[in-house]
């Protein structure tokens, strides 16, 4: 007991003395001691303490989402787009059997809780005039036997496929390829103005002094007709294509490649000579991978400054959608997992053209029966009959 006496450290007890050294002290610093006391009262002086909130007991949680009243925004657009007809009946001074009109928006497409859409988004199948065209299996499958036979080709398009209107493509006018002359052109349009009655668009093969000359052979014969040419360019005669244009009653594509700027030039100089109610607007279409983010993007701009009040802009969209097939992926062989390729191809085109038909297009060239088949049963669907649509519908929406 003696032993572990001395090992024990020693053991301070406070004493009065102190205590009242340890009150005069500022500053004490203690150390290897072991404070042995009975009761301990510390002072704590005001200001100094941190006091921590009790924490409230939580709240119960919800049992379901508030319940708000919802109101789609009413946007207001000051813009409207001009309506264009396609097409021309007897009663009319044509030989259609009827005739087709677009635009006519004041809003963005499909804004259905916003206002009705006033006609419908049309869809033409793309004819050629020449078999020197290639064609991807997957389409060439669908008009091998008809390929030498432009007229026959068009019938096709609307016996079989339900085409709305046919989008006649004199290519073997270029000079690089047959140099046919315009006399033969406007037998090639005369012959599927006989075989089908739907409204036709007649394009050129992209040189500016021959589509011109073919165009103005062409419009002069079929006078009243109100066919679509396609096109009048910046590097073209434009006073002279204009007033051949409006002399003759037809309508016409001004193409533009990607800029804003370029379309509202194009547009500005027509005016001069053309109504714009004869003036269709394409912008170029970039297919799925190959610039098509760039193609929405310039077509959406030109039609949102169109609806706030440019009136530059205010002309129904075309969409060469066909540009898809340019896209390898939409026609060559390639892995496995990206097959089938008969069906990649269609896809291709389809998505091509659905992107597009949200940017405000109002007039499509396609080629592949089930790509055209699928982009009018959407439309079919966006429109449904139906004045307005909630934006909720939206989540649900079967198609």
């Amino acid at each position: 007991m003696k032993e572990e006496k001395k090992d024990r450290k020693p053991v301070i007890r406070l004493t009065t003395e102190l205590l009242e050294m340890l009150a005069k002290a500022s500053e004490i610093e203690l150390e290897d001691i072991e404070l042995d006391f009975d009761e301990l009262e510390l002072q704590l002086l005001p200001g100094r303490v941190r006091v921590i909130p009790r924490m409230a007991p939580p709240e119960e949680k919800p049992a379901k989402l508030i319940e708000v009243e919802y109101a789609p925004p009413k946007l207001e657009y000051t813009g409207r787009i001009v309506e264009v007809k396609l097409g021309a009946t007897r009663a009319e001074g044509g030989t259609r059997g009827r005739s087709i009109v677009i635009g006519g928006e004041t809003a963005p497409a499909f804004y259905l809780f916003h206002t009705s859409t006033p006609h419908k988004p049309v869809i033409a199948f793309d004819v050629f005039d020449t078999p020197k065209v290639p064609l991807a299996k997957a389409v060439k499958m669908h008009v091998q036997e008809v390929r030498d036979d432009p007229a026959a080709w068009a019938r096709l398009c609307i016996e079989k496929f339900g085409a709305e209107m046919v989008n006649l493509h004199l290519i073997s006018i270029d000079p690089l390829i047959d140099d046919t002359s315009p006399e033969d052109a406007l037998k090639t349009v005369e012959a599927v103005l006989d075989a089908v009655d739907v409204p036709i668009t007649v394009g050129g093969c992209g040189d500016p002094v021959k589509d011109l000359k073919v165009f103005e052979k062409i419009a002069e014969a079929t006078e009243g007709e109100r066919i679509l040419f396609n096109s009048v360019t910046l590097d073209m005669d434009i006073e002279k294509t204009a007033k051949i244009i409006n002399k003759y009653g037809h309508t016409v594509i001004a193409f533009t490649s990607m800029d804003v700027n370029h379309a509202r030039e194009l547009n500005r100089k027509l005016y001069e000579f053309l109504p714009r109610e004869q003036i269709v607007m394409d912008t170029t279409t970039g297919a799925l991978g190959y610039g098509l983010d760039y193609a929405f993007t310039v077509m959406e701009r030109a039609r949102l400054a169109a609806l706030r009040g440019d009136p530059e802009l205010q002309h129904p969209l075309s969409s060469g959608t066909t540009n898809a097939w340019a896209a390898r992926e939409a026609w060559m062989t390639m892995d496995p997992q990206w097959e089938p390729k008969l069906l990649r191809g269609p896809l291709w085109e389809v998505t091509t053209g659905l992107t597009l038909l949200l940017a405000g297009v109002d007039y499509f060239m396609m080629m592949h029966p089930a790509a055209v088949q699928t982009l009018k049963a959407v439309i079919d669907e966006l429109m449904g009959g139906r004045k307005e649509m909630e934006p909720v519908d939206w989540v649900t929406l079967k198609i």
